[in-house]
């Protein structure tokens, strides 16, 4: 498939205004998580992004209220899990719990800044159904001079409460670039995950 080079443009921005994040496993388990509280976690994280976005703060500002949305409704050990990838099973519970730490703040870093290209968009969140052991909300994103596109948010209860994992923009899973682009940062500093880490932490 080609892509544009505004298609992937918007996959960036979307990605990252909802997670930077994706998960590609299904999770497992019984879940009593119904179609309606996947529903209502959307819309809390649409409302939320919303706020962000039309106040009147600085970019320090604006990405710092990012990471708290990150946080509160995001399954971010997950997710980061995820995105270290297979490197995470040789990881510490000490380092897990580092690399995790530190993928937060790079992805809130990220692509907080990115909140302006955001402004007069809005995002409507249509429908949710349970799909295998988890929900799907669908949604529909319109930005400035943009045809609008479906964005689509993975949700279940594994971590307790209801949280996304995943998120997919047009049936593209966008974890998968972070998770490329971690293991590239990785591979770059010799499988030394304390060095990654650590530069996580400072990438500004």
């Amino acid at each position: 498939m080609i892509h544009t080079r505004n298609d992937m443009s918007r996959r960036n921005l979307l990605g990252g205004l909802f997670s930077g994040a994706a998960l590609a496993a299904l999770p497992s388990g019984v879940w009593a998580m119904t179609a309606d509280a996947a529903k209502r976690l959307v819309d809390l994280i649409v409302a939320d992004i919303n706020k962000v976005i039309d106040a009147p703060t600085s970019e320090s500002a604006k990405i710092a209220e990012f990471e708290k949305i990150f946080v509160r409704y995001a399954d971010v050990p997950t997710i980061a899990r995820y995105a270290l990838g297979v490197d995470s099973r040789r990881a510490s519970k000490a380092q897990l719990d580092a690399f995790t730490r530190a993928f937060q703040v790079y992805v809130s870093r990220k692509y907080g800044r990115r909140f302006r290209e955001f402004i007069g968009g809005r995002i409507e969140v249509q429908k949710a159904r349970e799909v295998k052991n988890f929900h799907e909300v669908k949604t529909i994103a319109h930005l400035r001079g943009e045809s609008p596109f479906e964005v689509a948010f993975l949700v279940s209860d594994r971590s307790g409460e209801p949280k996304f994992f995943n998120i997919f923009i047009e049936g593209v899973n966008m974890l998968l670039t972070e998770r490329d682009e971690i293991g590239a940062m990785l591979d770059r500093r010799r499988g030394d995950l304390d060095a990654l880490i650590q530069d996580l932490r400072n990438i500004s």
